[in-house]
């Protein structure tokens, strides 16, 4: 029995596999729990035009991230912190911080996507990571300063 998988299935396939496994497998198991359906010729054509959709809509993100990560390249922030007398800042700077001062010149980026090597907890420069896309990064350097 051929079926189309509609999520990951440990031990058969991912998402959008097209696998044999026996009948009683697919018409007990899998498609009643909505793991798969049936790989007619009709759904194996809608397989075929979403995979085709999505391939096109990644390869989008995938260009604009390129785009944003070559004009990120040459940007360097300055982020504001209260700080004690021997540099240590109060609190430290987080992700939502860089995001901000990346959006004030004008880069839009979430701030779930980026990371640092180094927590910054005391006056200095230091790098963030920037996760664009699973295969585009980027890193920023930035500087903590006093206010």
């Amino acid at each position: 029995m051929e079926i189309i998988l509609k999520q990951d299935v440990k031990h058969l396939g991912e998402k959008d596999d097209i696998v044999v496994v026996k009948p009683g497998f697919g018409r007990n198991y899998l498609i009643p729990q909505g793991f798969a359906i049936l790989a007619t010729s009709s759904a194996k054509k809608v397989l075929a035009e979403n995979i085709k959709q999505a391939q096109f809509k990644q390869d989008k993100i995938k260009k604009d991230a390129t785009e944003l990560a070559t004009k990120l390249e040459n940007v360097k922030l300055s982020i504001g912190a209260k700080a004690g007398e021997t540099g240590k800042i109060f609190g430290k700077v987080n992700s939502i911080q860089i995001a901000d001062a990346l959006k004030a010149q004008g880069y839009e980026v979430d701030r779930r996507r980026i990371t640092f090597e180094v927590e910054p907890k005391t006056l200095g420069e230091y790098v963030a990571n920037l996760n664009l896309h699973k295969e585009v990064k980027v890193q920023v350097p930035f500087e903590v300063v006093a206010e």
